[in-house]
């Protein structure tokens, strides 16, 4: 047991590695970039922000059923770069090739994904059912502010965004569980359309899938 969560440990601590490298130097450079080929800062930011979300969250999620047998350390670790996040925005010294001054989104992603990761193993007691809200969120959400940054070069909620989510979120739900998966796909592509205020889709987008699981659950 000893030995088995030091080895987690391990495993957390070269994701947390891989993530403040990918938040401060790698998206650094891809900002500097694209702002050397003439692209405006907020659609670099968008960009970086999107490209954080499947390198960071996304490529964790998909990491974490199989190098974690609870999900007490990832959430702790989730925790943690929550307030990483916030800290620049509480100091005023954001993290200018990613951070937005007018929201803490990303601070939301953080905490939801840990929540996510938490909720899903006490629903479930199985963590591969983590992977579906977390890539959702993380995966569907960044195909979705892609295209719509390329289309619009713009934050926008346009539907195109939400069908390329879909062509995503809806095959990998079925793959890893199975109807009730594809419906949680459909579902949470709809809700991100959608404007919530003060949630964000980093919120409504990972619940609304954990929702239609344990929906399904109850009546499997």
């Amino acid at each position: 047991m000893e030995g088995q969560l030091l080895n987690e440990l391990a495993y957390a601590a070269v994701l947390l590695v891989w993530i403040v490298l990918l938040v401060t130097v790698i998206t650094k450079k891809t900002y500097e970039w694209m702002r050397g080929r003439g692209m405006p800062h907020n659609v670099a930011i968008y960009y970086n922000r999107k490209i954080i979300h499947a390198g960071a969250g996304g490529l964790v999620a998909v990491l974490v059923p199989f190098l974690f047998s609870s999900p007490l350390i990832p959430f702790a670790f989730a925790l943690l770069l929550a307030v990483f996040t916030y800290l620049p925005h509480k100091t005023g010294k954001l993290f200018y090739w990613f951070q937005d001054p007018e929201n803490i989104y990303e601070v939301h992603f953080c905490i939801t994904w840990g929540l996510s990761i938490l909720l899903s193993w006490l629903a479930f007691r199985s963590m591969i059912y983590a992977v579906v809200p977390t890539a959702f969120m993380s995966f569907g959400d960044g195909v979705t502010g892609v295209v719509r940054n390329a289309v619009y070069k713009r934050r926008t909620k346009a539907w195109i965004g939400n069908l390329a989510m879909a062509a995503f979120c809806v095959p990998v739900g079925y793959a890893i569980a199975g109807l009730w998966g594809a419906l949680a796909g459909v579902a949470s592509s709809v809700v991100e359309h959608f404007e919530l205020k003060p949630l964000d889709d980093n919120i409504t987008v990972p619940l609304t899938a954990l929702a239609v699981l344990f929906i399904g659950r109850l009546f499997a």
